[in-house]
């Protein structure tokens, strides 16, 4: 019995020293797994910008310097997560692009394009969780009151915003038109001009729909029951509310303007606008603004010279502003029905009732374009 009992009594010292080495094995190995975890983390979240590698830009990087100290990076459109590393490895915002390959294989999101403004110092995993959220840099695009479809266009063309042509294209959506009710062939007067913020290469639609949102709502804001009229009285006020914003300089003359045109409307007598005319110089034409119009262009046979038709022009001639629709929603009653620019300086029309007093009055002086 004792051999016997010796005999289990060294079974047992040997499963337990095996199992003790087994577990001094197990924790050993975790130590290390934690150990290498612990410094993957620390590596993916250890700025690389420091003193002994500075940043280095180059034109060809993508990457600008702001006077904040931030850096707006531009991720191109069809770029790879590795031609983007390898952006960030030569810059010197990361420090191996290959470990930055890794991190991307092993994050399901992509990154995307866009232009984002990063601060440094900064992580690889905080730059990387930047270039996938999606958060771009808006950029600031002001359109100006009293510009057409085609210098809209070429405003956020030169903006990076859209292109030119993709404007042009959406803002002559049918769709798009039918959708807002704008019983016209383009959007040409009902794009607010304002100040707006965009992506780069947003797509032109959203800009589209963004700048109708917006002059539908300070239309509601200007006049809360314009609901009430129909597409056609709507669409008629539009029409002279661009033109009342090619013809004023001084906003206090803006009712009184409109009170000229819908007095002129209500005798059936033609507009005699200088701003139609100059809208088919310049739009339909593709001649340079003209300073001052010549007989000879009122003249011009088109349906948009309000000289020679009578009534309104077939559509929009520009984009109006508050002042512009203020004044057609709340024209000024007045007797005139004729007005003249006399004073280029200060802006000062002179109004008059006969067309004696109007010719009398000088030549006719056009509002200078954007630029």
């Amino acid at each position: 019995m004792s051999n016997n009992k010796q005999k289990k009594k060294k079974q047992k010292v040997s499963v337990f020293s095996f199992l003790f080495k087994m577990f001094s094995l197990i924790i050993a190995f975790s130590i290390v797994l934690i150990t290498i975890a612990l410094g993957v983390v620390i590596y993916f979240n250890s700025p690389a910008q420091n003193s002994d590698r500075p940043i280095t830009l180059s034109s060809n990087d993508g990457i600008v310097l702001e006077e904040t100290g931030a850096y707006l990076i531009d991720i191109r459109r069809g770029e790879t997560s590795q031609s983007v590393g390898l952006r960030l490895e030569r810059t010197g915002f990361i420090s191996n692009r290959h470990v930055w390959n890794i991190l991307c294989r092993l994050n399901n999101e992509h990154i995307k394009t866009g232009t984002y403004r990063l601060e440094i110092p900064a992580s690889m995993l905080a730059i990387h969780s930047l270039l996938v959220s999606g958060r771009e840099v808006l950029h600031k695009v002001t359109v100006p009151e009293g510009v057409t479809l085609t210098k809209t266009a070429r405003i956020l063309d030169e903006s990076g915003i859209c292109s030119y042509a993709s404007f042009l294209t959406a803002a002559r959506n049918t769709s798009i038109i039918n959708e807002y009710g704008i019983p016209n062939q383009s959007m040409e007067g009902y794009l607010f001009p304002d100040t707006y913020f965009f992506p780069k290469d947003y797509p032109a639609e959203l800009v589209v729909r963004k700048m109708a949102d917006n002059f539908f709502e300070k239309l509601k804001n200007i006049s809360p029951g314009y609901e009430r009229l129909n597409r056609k009285e709507l669409n008629d006020k539009v029409i002279i509310a661009s033109i009342v914003e090619r013809e004023y300089r001084i906003a206090d003359e803006a009712p009184l303007m409109a009170g000229v045109f819908f007095n002129r409307i209500r005798i059936n007598m033609a507009l005699q606008s200088c701003a139609t005319v100059e809208y088919i110089i310049t739009e339909i034409q593709g001649r340079p603004h003209p300073n001052v119009l010549l007989y000879q262009d009122l003249e011009i046979r088109n349906p948009y010279n309000t000289y020679i038709y009578r009534g309104l022009p077939p559509g929009p001639i520009s984009a109006p502003g508050d002042v512009a629709l203020r004044a057609v929603m709340y024209p000024q009653n007045t007797q005139f029905l004729y007005f003249r620019l006399t004073d280029p300086s200060s802006g000062r029309h002179y109004f008059s009732r006969t067309h004696d007093e109007h010719i009398r009055a000088g030549q006719l002086i056009t509002k200078p374009t954007w630029p």
